[in-house]
C-alpha cells in the first residue's frame, strides 16, 4: 500500500470539499485593524484566570509588556462577511533573528483570540512570533451571544456552510499563505496548537496543509464514527445541542439518537465521521511532529475511540523512521479540560522541534517511499 499516495488523495478530496463550499474566491488581502477592547465571549464562558495557560513557560524579559510588539489585522479569505479573518500577533520588538519560528494558537468554543493572550505572551517572550485568530462566528466574527449556535443550525438547514471545524480550516490555509510570506517568519518553522474546538482546527489544518510543521491538538482529537457506532456521542452533542435539537424536529424524531447524530455530521461536516475521521487523517500527518494531548476520562473525546487512530499513526511513523515524532498522552483522571500539564507538554514539544538554539527548525524528515 502506498501510504503517501493514499494520504495525498485524501488531502486532495478534503481540500476540494473545503473549496466547494466557498461563497466566492477572492485574492488574499491584508487590512490593518485596531486592538479589541471588549472581546466577544459567547454562552456561559467562564472568564476566570487560566491556570493552564499560566503554565506555559516564559522567558524572563524585563518589562515584557513594553518589549512586545502587537499587530492586529484582517485577512480576506473568501467573499462574504465571514471571509474577514481577524488576526492577533505578538512578538518581541528586538530580535537578533531575521526569520523567527511562529506558533498559531487556537481558542475553544465560545471564546476568542484575546482569551489566548497569556499563551501568546509566553511564546513571544521565548522568541516566537505568536499568532491567534477568531474562528468562524466567534470573537470579532460574532455580533451577538448565540452567533455560533445559530450558524450551526443554519448550516443544518441550508447545507451551504461548514462552521463546525471545516470553514475555519479554510481560514487557516489562507493564514498560512500570509504567514509564509512574512519576512520575519521562517516559513518552514510554523507550528499549530489549540484547545478543544481549537484542537480540532489544529488537527484538520495540519491534515490539509503540510506547511504546518509541528502539530499539538489539545483535547480535540476524537473518533467521530466510533462515537456514533458505540453510543458515545452524547457529550459532544451536548456541547452544541441546538443544531441536533433542530435536526431531531426536522427528522420527525422524538429524541436525539445515533441516526440523528450521523445525519447532522454528514450535513454540516461532510466526511467527518468516515473518510476524514481520525483513523484516516491522523496518520496522514506523518512525518511531521505530532503530539496529541487528551484527558483519560474525556467524554467528548473518549480514549477508547482513538485506539485505531493511535495504532495506525504509530505504525506509519515507525515506517517513516520518525517514531520519536509521534506521541499520544491521555492525562490520568482528567476529563474535557486543558490542564497545566498539557500546556507545558505542548510547549516543550513545540520547543523541541521548532526552537533549537533560537535559530533552527527540525520539524521535517523524509516521507515514506
Amino acid at each position: 500500500m502506498d501510504l503517501v499516495a493514499d494520504a495525498e488523495n485524501m488531502r486532495r478530496e478534503f481540500l476540494q470539499i473545503l473549496a466547494d463550499k466557498r461563497p466566492g474566491m477572492v485574492p488574499l488581502c491584508v487590512e490593518p485593524a485596531k486592538p479589541v477592547t471588549n472581546p466577544m465571549y459567547q454562552a456561559d464562558t467562564s472568564l476566570e484566570f487560566s491556570k493552564a495557560m499560566a503554565a506555559c513557560p516564559r522567558k524572563d524579559v524585563p518589562n515584557l509588556e513594553e518589549a512586545l510588539e502587537e499587530e492586529n489585522l484582517y485577512l480576506t479569505t473568501e467573499a462574504g462577511e465571514q471571509g474577514r479573518l481577524p488576526v492577533l500577533i505578538l512578538k518581541l520588538k528586538d530580535s537578533n533573528l531575521k526569520e523567527r519560528p511562529a506558533v498559531v494558537c487556537l481558542h475553544s468554543s465560545y471564546k476568542c483570540k484575546e482569551w489566548l493572550r497569556p499563551l501568546l505572551e509566553a511564546y513571544a517572550s521565548r522568541g516566537y512570533i505568536a499568532v491567534a485568530v477568531d474562528s468562524r462566528y466567534h470573537g470579532e466574527r460574532a455580533t451577538y451571544k448565540t452567533a455560533y449556535s445559530d450558524a450551526l443550525v443554519s448550516a443544518w438547514k441550508t447545507g451551504q456552510s461548514m462552521p463546525f471545524i471545516f470553514d475555519t480550516v479554510w481560514d487557516l490555509l489562507k493564514l498560512m499563505d500570509y504567514l509564509s510570506t512574512r519576512e520575519d517568519i521562517n516559513p518552514s518553522c510554523i507550528g499549530i496548537t489549540g484547545e478543544s474546538l481549537g484542537g480540532m482546527h489544529a488537527w484538520f489544518a495540519a491534515v490539509a496543509d503540510p506547511r504546518y510543521a509541528v502539530v499539538v491538538p489539545i483535547i480535540g482529537v476524537q473518533g467521530f464514527g466510533w462515537a456514533v457506532e458505540n453510543n458515545r456521542w452524547h457529550a459532544r452533542v451536548a456541547s452544541i445541542k441546538n443544531v441536533f435539537e433542530e435536526a431531531k424536529s426536522d427528522l420527525g424524531k422524538s429524541s436525539i439518537d445515533a441516526e440523528v447524530v450521523q445525519i447532522v455530521w454528514d450535513r454540516i461536516a461532510p466526511g467527518l465521521r468516515d473518510k476524514f475521521d481520525a483513523p484516516a487523517t491522523i496518520p496522514s500527518i506523518v512525518p511531521r511532529p505530532l503530539l496529541i494531548l487528551n484527558g483519560e476520562k474525556d467524554p467528548r473525546c473518549p480514549v477508547e475511540g482513538l485506539e485505531e487512530s493511535i495504532s495506525r499513526a504509530t505504525e506509519v511513523y515507525s515506517k517513516a523512521n520518525a517514531s520519536d515524532k509521534f506521541k499520544f498522552i491521555a492525562e490520568s483522571g482528567v476529563g474535557h479540560c486543558m490542564t497545566p500539564f498539557m500546556v507545558k507538554e505542548a510547549s516543550d514539544w513545540i520547543d523541541k522541534y521548532l526552537m533549537i538554539d533560537n535559530i533552527l527548525c527540525d520539524a521535517q524528515v523524509g516521507y515514506i517511499n
